[in-house]
């Protein structure tokens, strides 16, 4: 990479950096009153379906947006992504108040589009990246959601205060501020997100470029890396989305809720960076599994000690740290197995499997809930971590498809 390539890659992550802050507000709104909001207006059942209304959005977005960088860049489709989830933001308040429980799942689909700009922003950070530091400058990207999406959950404070000001419904004050950040990173993406990374990325050699329309190295592979991306999202929104409802209804504050949504969130992103380090120096497999790992002792935490708090926020915790080692691995090797054109397809293939999952994942949890309690989910959840190890190890035993 020349000196001025370089430059540029690390100013684009840079804007990715500061775009993925603002984003984070917005998320960590939603995931800590989402479910919430959704109890008190539909009841305990439906209280997963912000969650999934949220991973719907994503998914439904994520491969439109792919579509449209593709023909026009980086910036306007990052840039459009954010403004569709500051309408979310709107359209959640509205719904709140008229206590429209339809109108509040758009309300989410809406912002689960801001989490597809987080989605493919991350996947941006490696457009102009050399291979060696690949997962690094992504996993950079994915950590810098740690700031807002830290903050997001513990807006309740400050957002009482705003919705009190504004004579706004109870509950979404916060998403007031998540207005303010997802419409700032709008323009942060359209004035600041330049060279377009990915119209830059076009005009530099492509490597290893292979007859198969892209792909590197094997589709068994390929297919590994999104597998397991999914899974370990669908198990992470199923046992984070029950938490809140969980929570409360066993005696937990709102303060509570979100100090918890807080630690979990910054078990998500605030060591991805160490985790893209990792997975660029021992391999992406071992990191892949490694998460696996971590999501397990979550289930186990919560399947043996749902009745205590303190056992509830480590495991949140653990589900976190699990989710990030796998999906910033996990996303590495996605971008390792494909190039050239094929790969922004791929990419936005990846982003809506892995929100479906989440989708699946989150709409089912109520249920599940209602049927075999918190724990009983955890154990449920678990069973998607078993497939994920033993499918590893039967990849694993295929020559020279892993880095």
């Amino acid at each position: 990479m020349s000196g001025t390539t370089s430059a540029v890659q690390s100013r684009t992550v840079g804007v990715l950096v500061a775009g993925q802050v603002l984003q984070g507000l917005g998320q960590g709104a939603t995931l800590a009153m989402g479910a919430v909001i959704a109890n008190e207006i539909a009841g305990a059942s439906l209280s997963g379906a912000a969650a999934t209304a949220s991973t719907l959005g994503a998914a439904v977005a994520s491969i439109p947006l792919a579509r449209f960088a593709q023909r026009l860049g980086r910036r306007p489709a990052l840039a459009l992504g954010a403004a569709l989830g500051a309408l979310g933001s709107v359209i959640t308040v509205v719904a709140t108040g008229l206590a429209f429980f339809p109108l509040l799942l758009v309300g989410f689909a809406l912002l689960g589009v801001g989490t597809a700009v987080g989605l493919q922003a991350r996947f941006a950070a490696t457009d102009n990246a050399e291979p060696e530091r690949r997962g690094r400058d992504l996993s950079l990207v994915v950590w810098s959601t740690t700031i807002g999406a830290v903050a997001g959950p513990n807006l309740f404070g400050p957002g009482v205060l705003i919705q009190d000001a504004l004579g706004l419904p109870p509950l979404t004050g916060s998403f007031v501020i998540a207005l303010a950040a997802q419409l700032a990173a709008t323009a942060l993406y359209l004035i600041a997100l330049r060279p377009d990374p990915l119209t830059l990325a076009r005009n530099r050699p492509v490597e290893l470029a292979p007859a198969d329309a892209g792909i590197v190295r094997g589709r068994a592979t390929l297919f590994f890396a999104v597998g397991s991306i999914a899974a370990s999202h669908a198990v992470m929104v199923a046992i984070m989305s029950m938490t809140p409802v969980h929570l409360t209804t066993h005696g937990a504050t709102l303060v509570i809720v979100g100090f918890t949504i807080s630690l979990h969130v910054a078990g998500m992103f605030a060591l991805s960076p160490v985790f893209g380090w990792a997975s660029d120096r021992w391999g992406r497999m071992p990191l892949i599994l490694f998460g696996q790992a971590l999501l397990a002792a979550a289930v186990v935490l919560v399947g043996v000690g749902s009745e205590d708090h303190v056992a509830v926020v480590v495991a949140l915790i653990l589900l976190g740290l699990g989710w990030s080692a796998a999906t910033v691995s996990g996303s590495a090797l996605v971008s390792d197995l494909v190039t050239g054109e094929a790969r922004l397809k791929v990419q936005g293939r990846t982003d809506t499997i892995m929100s479906l999952a989440g989708a699946l994942g989150g709409g089912l949890a109520g249920p599940v809930l209602a049927l075999v309690g918190y724990s009983g989910l955890a154990w449920v959840a678990g069973v998607l971590v078993v497939v994920v190890v033993v499918w590893a190890l039967a990849v694993s035993r295929r020559p020279a498809l892993l880095p």
